[in-house]
């Protein structure tokens, strides 16, 4: 992993990691179990997307010490956690958007 939290001027991006010759930008984002908002990766919406391909932009502009890379991918990773806190499931979606 690159970077966790990274900020720009236009917001944070969750996660940056570089692998593979790749650069991965990565939206998270966590719900509780039976909640009433729908599924975490359902949270990344088009508008969200565009957020984050905004920041990754900028991000790659305002970082020229960043590793090499021949790819850009962006990732979602949805956690769902249950009442007490614990993880009930994990989903990691390659190439999200």
């Amino acid at each position: 992993m690159i970077e966790a939290n990274a900020r720009t001027r236009f917001g944070e991006i969750d996660l940056i990691a570089h692998g593979d010759d790749t650069l991965v930008f990565v939206e998270v984002k966590t719900r509780r179990a039976g909640g009433s908002a729908g599924t975490p990766l359902e949270a990344i919406t088009p508008r969200k997307t565009r957020q984050v391909r905004k920041l990754a932009a900028a991000w790659l502009c305002d970082t020229p010490s960043r590793p090499t890379a021949d790819d850009i991918r962006f990732d979602a990773v949805g956690i769902t956690i249950g009442p007490r806190g614990e993880l009930v499931s994990l989903d990691h979606v390659e190439g999200a958007f």
